[in-house]
């Protein structure tokens, strides 16, 4: 079983950057692909982000290229998203959640297997 819990959120201002951790617990997190959805105030819970398992490959959606970064760091089991540049489009509860295909590609809600409970980034103008 694996257990991932967001933090890391927060209000900000239009511009400013904030940074979310994804601890992941669990044997296997090494093997699995992490992604990041967010669902905007009632909205579908929409792709963000996602990193294979190596961390060699890394997927973007259009929205958030270029100012959003995912990493990872296996020994601390922690996934990170960086966020600069945010608007206030970005405010959403944003979700980690781990794939066991290990790739990371799915772009849809049911291409992964775990996911964490949410933390609120609320962006103003």
């Amino acid at each position: 079983q694996v257990q991932l819990v967001e933090s890391g959120g927060g209000l900000v201002q239009a511009g400013d950057s904030l940074r979310l951790s994804c601890a992941v617990s669990g044997r296997s997190f090494s093997t699995y692909a992490i992604g990041w959805f967010r669902q905007p105030p009632g909205k579908e819970r929409e792709f963000v982000a996602a990193i294979n398992w190596s961390g060699d490959n890394t997927y973007y959606s259009d929205s958030v290229r270029g100012r959003f970064t995912i990493s990872r760091d296996d020994a601390k089991k922690v996934v990170a998203l960086q966020m600069n540049s945010l608007k206030p489009g970005d405010t959403a509860v944003y979700y980690c959640t781990a794939d066991k295909s290990a790739e990371g590609r799915g772009r849809t809600i049911y291409e992964y297997d775990y996911w964490g409970q949410g933390t609120q980034v609320t962006v103003s103008s």
